[in-house]
């Protein structure tokens, strides 16, 4: 059963600069099958994993949210259906996490862990897809997108 997700905020996060051609396929995927459940796809914004979900929740029929770090709004990626400059630099993995109702780490890259990390520490229900190798109680790791969208929908109960 695909339980809805409506009203429901999910961060898609992962690398940029570093993102390999199966993290940037997976957010894709990711994001589209969690705004076809009527999630808001929420990213840091930019390009790789960011740019990835937020063209993945367009065609689910979804919106995304990107929080930039800087203030110039045309930094962003045009994928977005919004952004929003923050001016807080890298701290604006925190505000992302905080909007979060779930987190969904593609990949990782010591921006990616940084997220993961205040996740962790602040309760924010977390999936790991293809991530570093972290310790068990971190988060839920799942193969593929679709568990990962599962284990969201799990999560938020």
């Amino acid at each position: 059963m695909n339980k809805d997700l409506t009203g429901r905020y999910v961060a898609v996060v992962g690398p940029a600069d570093g993102a390999r051609p199966t993290d940037l396929d997976r957010a894709r995927e990711i994001a589209r099958l969690l705004a076809q459940r009527g999630a808001v796809i929420l990213t840091g914004g930019h390009h790789g994993v960011m740019q990835a979900a937020a063209r993945g929740a367009a065609e689910g029929g979804g919106v995304s949210i990107g929080l930039l770090p800087g203030l110039d709004r045309s930094a962003g990626t045009p994928e977005h259906t919004y952004l929003l400059p923050t001016g807080l630099g890298e701290l604006r993995n925190g505000l992302l996490l905080r909007a979060a109702d779930a987190v969904v780490a593609q990949g990782c890259s010591w921006g990616t862990l940084s997220e993961i990390a205040l996740a962790r520490r602040t309760g924010v229900p977390l999936v790991l897809v293809d991530s570093w190798d972290l310790p068990a109680d971190v988060g839920v790791v799942v193969p593929d997108p679709e568990r990962a969208v599962e284990e969201v929908a799990r999560l938020l109960g």
